[in-house]
């Protein structure tokens, strides 16, 4: 009986299976370096990259939607910083984005010319990181650990101290005088005429 996957256990099974076919073609095509083996190569690059950037158009999305109650970094989404993500999940997709830029890094300069022609087809591999910026935003919007947002402070109501507001309801505010149209300004002779009718 197959236990219960982890929550984003296929995200990272998915990064790590990609990374792994990225390392292997790529090394195969840098030391062998025939035609078909680089054009296997570059379609395993150009395939993670489209899925690369579908993860992070999709890990931004879902990211956007959670930050109306989560604060959600840039660095925490797509490079698992701070504490957004478990140990373990961290540690994996880390060293899948590690392998994926040291291994197009190595046979892009391993292979610095492709048919006596200066530009390496192995050159494509540079892409392949973006596959693994991809997963890792997808886990950590879907799955990630982030603080929630502060509401915003609103001053509470000020409610009048002596039960009195101005014509349009409002209290007075502290150091004014209902008697007083400014602070520490005389009402006119017109609008003292006015209060006295009133009252």
């Amino acid at each position: 009986m197959m236990g219960v996957m982890e929550p984003g256990e296929r995200i990272v099974q998915t990064n790590l299976i990609g990374t792994a076919a990225f390392a292997v073609s790529a090394v195969v095509a840098a030391a062998v370096f025939t035609n078909p083996v680089r054009i296997v190569a570059v379609v395993v690059a150009l395939a993670l990259f489209a899925i690369g950037i579908f993860g992070f158009i999709w890990s931004y999305i879902t990211a956007v939607q959670r930050s109306r109650s989560d604060n959600i970094a840039v660095a925490q989404l797509y490079f698992l910083a701070g504490g957004s993500t478990p140990t373990r999940v961290k540690r994996l997709m880390t060293s899948a984005f590690f392998v994926q830029v040291v291994v197009a890094l190595a046979t892009a300069i391993a292979r610095n010319r492709t048919d006596g022609r200066a530009g390496s087809t192995l050159a494509f591999g540079i892409l392949v990181p973006m596959f693994g910026l991809g997963m890792n935003g997808l886990w950590c919007s879907k799955h990630g650990s982030f603080s929630a947002r502060q509401a915003s402070a609103v001053p509470p109501h000020e409610e009048p101290v002596d039960g009195r507001v101005d014509e349009l309801g409002r209290a007075p505010a502290e150091g004014t005088d209902m008697d007083t149209n400014v602070v520490g300004v005389p009402p006119s002779d017109d609008e003292m005429e006015q209060n006295s009718r009133h009252g």
